[in-house]
């Protein structure tokens, strides 16, 4: 959906059969759906972005005339290799290899790739077409040009991307919300707070601002004289509390099983209960997404 809206041609490979298609089904109900929302990017109808789309079976007549893989197979280290072995065969040099994962560091995905220089991992927050947010993190050897490829390409199509210098364990946004999650796991367990009002901390609160601004811009203005005179006022504070955390929290033990049984009495965690807040997760985003656009 996110490319065809930049106007490129997009194959959609599957070697199982019939879920390139299905797929393709799926696309087509959102894009109708977004173009009813006035939400759909780009300056081309949904019909005319669908007509962009096609599916198949078979990789090579997939891979014809491309100049941008993006992989979406499942968190497998060894299926992604393979993916990427595969696909070299079919494609030439300059075609940049890229790869959706959100936990395998570029050097192991691309390990067995000979031309490494090409590939990088474009990892996309879900729902992407909502969340913008795309993190680009390089192999060891990735070209600088194929960094600026890609960032130019994610930023036609209507994404926001952002340039990760060297790669690491969880890129940028998994080690932030980790921490994010430790520390609410952390502070439910122990008793200090609720499931449901840890989660208005996120979303009344400092969720709010960060809709528009970022920590170090929240830090950056929060004081009068900007970043450095914020960590003369409010560094030691910051530090002591960091100091204060604890270990990483048990997220299996039996004081997990009190959090997970707090959080399924107030959503419960069958099909029916979970596709509704999912809908309704994506529904908030599409208008705060459409709230960002208008400012």
């Amino acid at each position: 959906m996110v490319f065809i809206s930049g106007g490129y041609q997009v194959k959609i490979y599957d070697n199982q059969p019939g879920q390139a298609a299905k797929a393709i089904t799926e696309i087509r109900k959102q894009t109708e759906e977004l173009e009813e929302t006035h939400m759909l990017r780009g300056d081309l109808s949904a019909a005319q972005q669908l007509a962009l789309l096609s599916c198949y079976e078979d990789l090579a007549p997939a891979l014809e005339g491309a100049f941008f893989v993006q992989e979406c197979v499942f968190e497998q280290l060894e299926v992604k290799q393979s993916v990427f072995q595969e696909v070299e065969r079919f494609v030439g040099k300059a075609v940049i290899l890229s790869s959706s994962t959100s936990c395998l560091v570029p050097s192991s995905v691309f390990a067995k790739v000979q031309e490494r220089s090409r590939c990088l991992v474009s990892h996309p927050v879900n729902p992407p077409y909502y969340v913008k947010l795309v993190e680009l993190v390089p192999h060891p050897e990735t070209a600088a040009a194929v960094m600026d490829a890609t960032h130019s390409l994610m930023t036609k199509v209507g994404q926001a991307p952002v340039l990760l210098r060297k790669e690491i364990d969880g890129f940028a946004v998994n080690r932030v919300q980790a921490a994010i999650i430790a520390e609410s796991w952390r502070l439910v367990q122990d008793g200090v707070i609720s499931v449901k009002d840890i989660d208005l901390v996120m979303s009344e609160g400092l969720g709010m601002r960060y809709a528009f601004i970022g920590p170090m811009e929240t830090m950056h203005l929060n004081a009068p004289e900007g970043l450095e005179d914020y960590m003369r006022r409010y560094g030691e504070g910051i530090a002591r509390l960091l100091r204060s955390l604890g270990p990483v929290p048990d997220f299996f033990g039996e004081p997990a099983k009190r959090v997970v049984k707090e959080m399924c009495e107030l959503i419960p965690s069958d099909q029916q209960h979970l596709s509704a807040r999912k809908e309704r997760r994506d529904l908030l985003l599409m208008h705060l997404a459409k709230l960002k656009k208008d400012h």
